[in-house]
């Protein structure tokens, strides 16, 4: 393994659950996740050696894992196939926080697909700031955009 394999290696490693993050926003679905990681990481592999280092590590793979699932979200949108359900699953909890996190993530998958970017990285914390970097807009649009999805979704509560 060369030195730029093995860096990557490392940021893979380090940066795992973010990229995994971002792809359970977009499906629910383990097998969808997982295409969606593998996707990510192709797209991290083909701009890894440009990465110049402008901005955070974290900041990028944000992006390229937000650019990639939302392109492959419209693709999908555009093909809507049917899949297949065994009508169960056995790693279903019933429990209320479980359903109360199922119903947030059913609404926030309601939203288009640059409004849940934002909603990710605002659950995931980050500063409004290092938001805007990762999406292309000011701070101050973070805010105001976030606001706009909070009501959106307070109206799919009624």
């Amino acid at each position: 393994m060369n030195k730029l394999e093995q860096l990557f290696a490392k940021t893979v490693k380090e940066q795992r659950s973010t990229i995994y993050t971002v792809c359970y926003m977009f499906s629910k679905d383990a097998d969808e996740v997982n295409d969606l990681f593998q996707e990510v990481l192709v797209n991290l592999w083909k701009g890894f050696e440009g990465f110049e280092g402008r901005s955070d590590i974290r900041t990028w793979v944000y992006r390229v894992a937000l650019n990639t699932c939302i392109s492959l979200d419209r693709k999908k949108r555009r093909q809507a196939t049917a899949r297949l359900s065994m009508d169960i699953n056995l790693f279903e909890d019933d429990d209320t926080d479980t359903r109360q996190v199922a119903l947030l993530h059913k609404r926030i998958s309601l939203l288009q697909p640059f409004d849940r970017a934002i909603v990710l990285l605002w659950l995931e914390n980050l500063p409004y700031d290092e938001i805007g970097q990762i999406v292309g807009i000011s701070a101050k649009n973070v805010g105001v955009r976030l606001y706009r999805i909070r009501e959106q979704l307070k109206q799919g509560e009624k």
